[in-house]
């Protein structure tokens, strides 16, 4: 199996730059307000997805897409925006070593909203994982 398709390699590489966004964020937002950060950051997330798509040519026609997959896409924008003004937000008042491991309690809500909303199940030893990840956030957070 190729490494860049393995959804482990795609993660880990997930987690490498969602630690340089905090960092990079973290001074980004010393001299300007969050929501202004948070609007630059997202023009250049728009603008890298864009010349993306150009160069691997996998822009897809808008009416071939379900509306289903809109409507999840648009609740999944919304919610990626209230996220990134949150973090942001976070950012400016505090310390990138204790916002960015309570951002990452979102690991232990995904665990609980995928068995609750998706079905999904987890084994004992997957929720010793969550209680662990939870407690881990929490002291890394504590002062």
């Amino acid at each position: 199996m190729n490494t860049f398709s393995s959804w482990q390699t795609w993660a880990v590489l997930s987690a490498i730059f969602a630690a340089l966004t905090a960092i990079f964020a973290k001074v980004g937002v010393e001299n300007i307000n969050a929501d202004l950060a948070t609007f630059i950051r997202t023009i250049v997330v728009i603008v890298t997805l864009g010349f993306l798509l150009a160069v691997t040519g996998e822009f897809q026609a808008p009416g071939t897409i379900s509306a289903r997959t809109y409507l999840f896409l648009l609740l999944s924008g919304l919610g990626t925006g209230a996220s990134w003004l949150c973090y942001f937000r976070a950012l400016k008042l505090g310390e990138a070593a204790k916002v960015a491991p309570i951002d990452k309690l979102s690991v232990v809500l995904v665990a609980i909203f995928g068995v609750m909303f998706l079905g999904e199940r987890l084994s004992a030893p997957n929720w010793v994982g969550v209680a662990l990840i939870t407690a881990g956030a929490l002291l890394v957070a504590y002062r």
